[in-house]
């Protein structure tokens, strides 16, 4: 009998330490696979970041070298001291701390006569000029400039004390002040009395050679009523608080075209086409810098009102500020600046053929990149 429970408890001991030496053998085992496991991630997350390392420094080393391949072009840009050049002003800027991509030379000018002569000559390269003067030098060139944007929409305000005022019908018998006969203002102005069933013999247009003429009258007679655009809008009614905004005429076009209609283009970007076919990357990187300059005057209001009046283009900052949010400028390009600028030139041909330069531009006027 005691051979026997010697027995059974040897055999029990012997199961024991089989078992144990099993589990040993089973912890190992995963213990092995744990530790493979985790040298096998750890590779992978290293090779992992290597390969994210490389890939960046292989977007910086293209980056740079597209930088330094890139070399800089000479180019005169010419615009209006207004809302056009204000949106340059950032890019204006940029080119002063040599931070733009171009060596750029920038002239203002109060009237567009005044740069489309240097045009014509080669002296200027791009510039922004009313949107109807870019079709009359389309014609006059017999096609040698493009249009590569929209820089400014609707910036033009009916201005007075006479608050009265609050339809073109309440214009009949009136006297209305305005810049140059055959300019945008009047373009513009006539198209609406024509579209509200009036005339110039209805109302009585007043032409003056700028803006700050207009502007003079209204300060002296604040009853009168003038057509002024932003932003000598806001410059007048700071000065003299009797005058308010009695129409906006952006929103009296949008009335008589409808939903589907045209849109009253102000603004746009001329460039030479000799220029552009010997410096197309130029030409690229500059409607890069112009889209970037216009967002910035949009996004960065007080900014940019410091850097306007610094350019000299409104005199002080704070009135630059107020004046910046209702100039509409914008950048557009491509098919839509061509949708937008087509179908206000074909009003205006509509109105007066010579508006235009006597005939609509043809489809190699509209830069499609």
């Amino acid at each position: 009998m005691k051979k026997k429970a010697t027995a059974i408890m040897m055999s029990l001991a012997l199961c024991s330490a089989l078992f144990m030496g099993c589990g040993n053998e089973q912890k190992a085992e995963e213990t092995e696979e744990t530790v493979a496991t985790e040298e096998t991630v750890a590779t992978e997350e290293s090779a992992g970041t290597e390969k994210e390392a490389a890939d960046e420094t292989v977007k910086e080393e293209t980056a740079e070298a597209e930088n330094t391949s890139y070399e800089a072009v000479d180019i005169n840009v010419g615009s209006l001291k207004g809302p056009t050049s204000m949106g340059l002003v950032y890019l204006m800027n940029q080119a002063k701390n040599g931070e733009a991509a171009n060596n750029y030379t920038f002239t203002m000018a109060t009237a567009a006569d005044e740069l489309l002569p240097k045009m014509v000559s080669g002296e200027m390269d791009i510039v922004l000029v009313p949107a109807n003067v870019a079709s009359v030098l389309y014609n006059k060139t017999e096609g040698d400039v493009s249009v590569i944007d929209i820089n400014t929409l609707g910036v033009l305000y009916m201005v007075s004390g006479d608050t009265s005022i609050q339809s073109m019908e309440d214009l009949k018998g009136k006297t209305v002040y305005l810049t140059g006969k055959g300019t945008t203002p009047d373009y513009v102005l006539q198209y609406l009395l024509t579209q509200n069933g009036m005339t110039t013999e209805d109302v009585t247009l007043e032409y003056k050679s700028e803006a700050t003429e207009v502007a003079a009258v209204l300060a002296e007679n604040p009853e009168a009523i003038g057509v002024l655009p932003q932003p000598f809008v806001t410059a007048a009614c700071i000065q003299n608080e009797s005058l308010s905004v009695v129409m906006d005429l952006n929103e009296q076009w949008n009335a008589v075209q409808g939903e589907n209609g045209s849109s009253l283009v102000t603004g746009v970007t001329v460039v030479r086409n000799e220029f552009l076919q010997e410096n197309p990357e130029a030409v690229a990187k500059f409607m890069e810098e112009h889209k970037a300059s216009a967002a910035y005057a949009n996004e960065n209001v007080e900014e940019a009102a410091e850097l306007v009046a610094a350019e000299g283009i409104i005199e002080k900052a704070p009135v630059a500020a107020k004046a910046m949010p209702k100039c509409n400028i914008t950048y557009i390009d491509g098919e839509d600046m061509k949708t937008a600028l087509s179908g206000y030139l074909e009003v205006l041909f509509n109105q007066d053929a010579t508006s235009v330069g006597g005939s609509l531009p043809a489809e190699d006027f509209y830069f499609i990149p």
